[in-house]
Order: structure tokens, then C-alpha cells, then sequence
């Protein structure tokens, strides 16, 4: 073995010890006749003494040493002298009195250090990811990250779960994000795709009698990024049978208190809370609300019918809708440039048409450059409405339902970080159910999935396929945490004639049908079982359990906003004879 111990090993009963460790210099401090280092690995640091029992020509070789060399020491293990010890270091109270020295490796000086305090920006952090994965921060992270895989593995075996894999090359079901596609060699012209999910196949080892599937899957989605999303991956996938949507959210619930115990120590009482999607948008605008905080929206669209003020008044003779939150405290908080900045921000990002206030003053009264516009008793109305406190700011948004949805939810949630309405090491997990089985694409003029065409109405709704599919209800169920969908599933068709009514739904006809999905629609008639599952996003989980900001600090080797690979340089070209023997021509952008 290379070494005897790692950096974060020794302790005081190692004590007078020959022992041997390799790593990095974190640093390096010469003390006129003594070198002293601070050796790093992903275990710890360890302070390393090259003094005068070490003999000047290791004294030398140390003080040679620069930040990021790695380096193999052999030395004794001796208590640090009194007054030197350092409480702040698992090994602070020892250090390791070097006898031989030898440089695995120099390093050219870096272009950035792990250990510096102020970092450079992300791109060249990530070209150089090697370095920056070295960060104590990064190995945090990332055995945080595989201590929740294994907790997960653990907890499905438990429960009789068998993992197995499926393929990455499939068939394109253009059939929500886009595939990413990847031609055949052989077959000139036809591609496979890279699974989104391994939503069919799940479907399949069902109908197979394999009734508990799990896999840590890795996923491919070519969509537009954002700082929680990646072009590329894992989730935890699990499916059942026999169940219906109370089995999975129960066994998913049980789940959550093995993580929140075994990771954060903490206890999570059951069951998790639940509301409806109806319920979810119509409280907090969002089907993925943060319930750390209250702040929920507030329909004052009958008050607004009887305002002086044009902009109110219009909306709702128009049909739409008048509603608005209370932000508590923000009174003092926003001034009239920080007021202008949130009705900037839900006008450029969300396409509200404006952001009505009021202030609440002391003796309790709304104040605003539009109050001349309202009777005094309308305002007291609105203020009993909103709940208003002295000291509160109101904000309202008169538009359509879905612009008072987006620009509400957001606003909502920068006031609720801002305005610090909630612990940020605070955890809250919920489920949102009952999502609708559709949305209407009003561009395209179809109905398309709100999950996936797959997923099984509500048995109540079951006749509104028929009659008014806008109405019908799913058995689909989220995973809410902290504001972040955590993860998704439903209960699946089953029926092979539901399955097609639904297809046809979606303006997929039989043909189209039996072309895209023939297997799954005859294995449907050969014993499916009623099953259902859910997916679990790994890499939000991670970043949700270690209080993160950003996905890719969860993923050891993550992509840009731009979906390319800053250290290897992917994508890239290939050569003119790849292309050939693929049957490809390129065209220019």
C-alpha cells in the first residue's frame, strides 16, 4: 500500500507510530529551519513537520514543496506542542514528524486552489473541474450524495424491491421534451433515443410479474436548462403492482422519514401533508408550493368590480382576475425604486401587466398613489381581505388566472427568501395530488399530457374522457420539498381500450399508435396488472437535503446553461469517416 493512514485518520493513540500518508499540499509555512505542511485528502488534513531530526536534505525537499504537489510522507506520529494544537481539525491535536519524503508529482501552479477564500467564476471552475471538485464543499456534497443512493438502495431492498437496469438505447416517443437522438451504424437513417425515463420498460417488467422494480437511473431530456435542471440526469425509479396511489405516496412516505432521520436527523412525522392541484394553484399559484411560509394569494377579483380604478375594474369585467399577497413587514423593507423593481420583475419575466401596492399604515389605512381611486370603506374591505397589518406591503396583479399564477407564485417566493419569512435550514416535505389529465395547447389547439400518456384518470372521472376531458382528474402525485417538485408519478393504464382513448386524446391515431408503442399496447393484453410508480430526482434531492442553490454543484461532472462540458469541450466534431459510416451529412447553423 502506498500509505498507512489517510489525512483525517490519525489521533492520539497513533502516537510514536511509523507511519506513511500521501496526498496535497494545501499549504506550506517555512519557519527558518523547520517546514511545516498541511497535507489534504478527501478524508482530512493533517499537519506534516520537516524539522532539523529530519536531516537538511529533507528539510530541503519540503521546503521545495508547493501548493497542489502530491507527495508521499514518511514520518512518526508526535502530539503537537502546547499552544499549537488545533481544536478546529479532526487531527489537530497531532502531526507527523517527516523521516523520508517523496514527490509523487509536481504541479504547474494552478489557475485557481481549492483552498482559496475567494473563488474564480463558475465556467472556469468547471473547466478545470478537477480542481474544483478537490473543495472540501464539493466532497461534501458528493458523499452526501452517495449516502442518500445507499439509503435509498437499502430502504427498496427492505421492502422487496428488485433493481434492474434498462436500456439506454431505445426507440424516440416524441411525446413531451425532446429525444436526444443517436443514429445507427447499421441501420442507415433510423435512431435510437436516449430515455427520458424508463417509463415503458418499467411498464413491461409489470406486465412481466416483476411487481417491484426499483433502478437508479440515468435520464436524457434535450430541454432549455435552468439552475435545477440538467440535460442530463438520475433519478431514483420505482414502480409497482397491485397498488393504487395511496400504496406508492405510503411507500415513498416511508422512504422520506429514512432519509430525513439517517441524513439530516431529523424526524418526520406521518402522514406527510397533502393538498390538491386545484387547491395547491389556487392558494400558493404554484403546483409545487413552499409551505415554510405562509403569504398565500388572495382573490379580491369581486372588491376589484367595484373600484374606480380603471385597471381593476376592466380585469374583471374582462374575466379575469384580481388577486394579491400580503407581504409582512415589507412596508419598510421596499421602497419606491425596490417596489418598481418587483413590478419589473413580473412584468419582463412573467408578463403580468403591472403590480398594483398599497402600503398599511399605523392607524391601519392603505395608502397608494392610486387610493384616490377606492372609497374608503372598498380599501378597509381589501385590508380585511388581505388580512393587511401596519407596516405590511399589499401586492396585487390584475390579469388572466395563469399570468396571476406565475407572476404571484415567484413573487411570492422572492418575498418569502427576501423579507427571511422562513428558516433556509428549515425542511418541509409535502405531496400535491390530483393533477389534471390534460392541458390544452391553445397554439397547436390539441390536449397534451400534463404528465404522460400513460397516466390513468381518477376512476371517478373515468366517463369525462368522453364528455369533457379538460375536467378529468388524474392519479398522479408529486413529491414536494421546500417549493421543489422532489419528484413525480402516477398510477398507469392498465386497459388497453383506456389506453387508446387516451392516445386519441392526444391526437395520436392508431396507426401513429401501433407504430410508437405496438409493444406496450399488446403487452397490455396479456395480463397487465394495475401498477403505478414515481421517479425521484437525485440530484434535486441532493441539493434540497445539503441546502444548495444550484444542480450542478450535485453532480460531479455537470453541464452548462448552455448544455456543454467546459472541461472536455462536448460537443465536438467527429471526423468526416464517423459521419460517413453513419450515413450523416451536417448542414451548417
Amino acid at each position: 500500500m502506498f500509505r498507512s493512514h489517510t489525512c483525517g485518520e490519525l489521533r492520539g493513540e497513533h502516537v510514536g507510530q511509523e507511519v506513511t500518508l500521501c496526498g496535497w499540499v494545501d499549504s506550506s509555512r517555512d519557519h527558518g529551519g523547520a517546514v511545516f505542511i498541511d497535507l489534504r485528502d478527501r478524508y482530512g488534513k493533517t499537519q506534516v513537520v520537516a524539522g532539523p531530526e529530519s536531516g537538511a536534505d529533507v528539510v530541503e525537499q519540503v521546503g521545495r514543496l508547493r501548493g497542489e504537489d502530491v507527495v508521499k510522507f514518511v514520518g512518526t506520529v508526535a502530539f503537537r506542542p502546547e499552544g499549537t494544537r488545533n481544536p478546529k481539525l479532526a487531527t489537530g491535536a497531532i502531526e507527523v514528524r517527516v523521516i523520508r519524503v517523496e514527490l509523487l508529482n509536481k504541479c504547474k501552479t494552478p489557475p485557481f486552489t481549492p483552498g482559496q477564500a475567494d473563488l474564480p467564476g463558475e465556467d472556469l471552475r468547471l473547466k478545470h473541474r478537477y480542481l474544483d471538485l478537490r473543495r472540501e464543499s464539493m466532497q461534501r456534497t458528493l458523499l452526501l450524495r452517495s449516502r442518500i443512493i445507499k439509503s435509498m438502495r437499502d430502504y427498496f431492498e427492505e421492502h422487496g424491491f428488485i433493481d434492474v437496469e434498462t436500456p439506454i438505447l431505445g426507440r424516440s416517443t416524441p411525446e413531451g421534451a425532446r429525444d436526444y437522438l443517436v443514429p445507427s451504424r447499421i441501420h442507415h437513417g433510423k435512431m435510437y433515443a436516449l430515455p427520458q425515463s424508463p417509463q415503458l420498460y418499467k411498464q413491461i417488467l409489470m406486465v412481466a410479474g416483476y411487481d417491484r422494480y426499483v433502478q437508479v437511473a440515468r435520464c436524457f431530456r434535450d430541454e432549455d436548462l435552468r439552475a435545477d435542471r440538467q440535460p442530463e440526469f438520475t433519478q431514483l425509479d420505482m414502480e409497482m403492482s397491485f397498488v393504487d396511489a395511496d400504496d406508492v405516496i405510503g411507500m415513498i412516505d416511508g422512504l422520506v422519514v429514512k432519509l430525513a432521520k439517517e441524513i439530516l436527523e431529523l424526524e418526520v412525522k406521518l402522514p406527510l401533508p397533502r393538498m390538491t392541484y386545484d387547491e395547491a394553484m389556487r392558494r400558493f399559484g404554484h403546483d409545487a408550493p413552499d409551505l415554510r411560509f405562509g403569504m398565500e394569494l388572495i382573490d379580491c377579483t369581486d372588491l376589484a368590480a367595484e373600484a374606480e380604478f380603471r385597471v381593476f375594474r376592466a380585469a374583471a369585467e374582462a374575466g379575469q382576475v384580481v388577486r394579491g399577497i400580503r407581504a409582512p413587514g415589507g412596508a419598510a423593507r421596499y421602497s419606491r425604486k425596490g417596489i418598481d423593481e418587483l413590478t419589473e420583475f413580473v412584468q419582463q419575466d412573467f408578463g403580468a401587466k403591472g403590480l398594483a401596492w398599497f402600503r398599511v399604515e399605523e392607524d391601519g389605512k392603505l395608502w397608494s398613489p392610486i387610493s384616490k381611486n377606492f372609497a374608503d370603506s372598498l380599501l378597509a374591505r381589501f385590508g380585511q381581505r388581505l388580512e393587511a397589518q401596519p407596516g405590511d406591503l399589499l401586492l396585487l396583479v390584475a390579469d388572466t388566472w395563469e399570468v396571476s399564477c406565475k407572476a404571484l407564485a415567484a413573487l411570492r417566493k422572492r418575498l418569502g427568501a427576501e423579507l427571511k419569512l422562513y428558516d433556509p435550514r428549515q425542511m418541509h416535505f409535502s405531496w400535491v395530488v390530483e393533477f389534471p389529465m390534460f392541458d390544452f395547447d391553445h397554439e397547436e389547439q390539441r390536449w397534451v399530457a400534463m404528465h404522460h400518456p400513460f397516466t390513468a384518470p381518477r376512476r371517478q372521472d373515468l366517463a369525462m374522457l368522453g364528455t369533457d376531458p379538460g375536467k378529468c382528474r388524474a392519479q398522479a402525485y408529486d413529491l414536494v420539498i421546500n417549493g421543489s417538485e422532489a419528484g413525480g408519478g402516477t398510477v398507469r393504464i392498465h386497459d388497453q381500450q383506456i389506453q387508446q382513448q387516451v392516445f386519441g386524446l392526444l391526437g395520436i391515431d392508431q396507426e401513429a399508435a401501433r407504430e410508437r408503442f405496438g409493444f406496450l399496447l399488446d403487452a397490455l393484453q396479456l395480463g397487465a396488472p394495475p401498477h403505478g410508480g414515481i421517479a425521484l430526482g437525485i440530484d434535486r434531492m441532493v441539493m434540497l437535503f445539503g441546502g444548495l442553490d444550484n444542480i450542478r454543484d450535485c453532480i460531479a461532472f455537470p453541464k452548462t446553461q448552455r448544455a456543454t462540458d467546459m472541461m472536455t469541450g462536448a460537443p465536438g466534431t467527429v471526423d468526416r469517416r464517423q459521419l460517413d459510416e453513419l450515413g450523416i451529412k451536417t448542414v451548417g447553423p
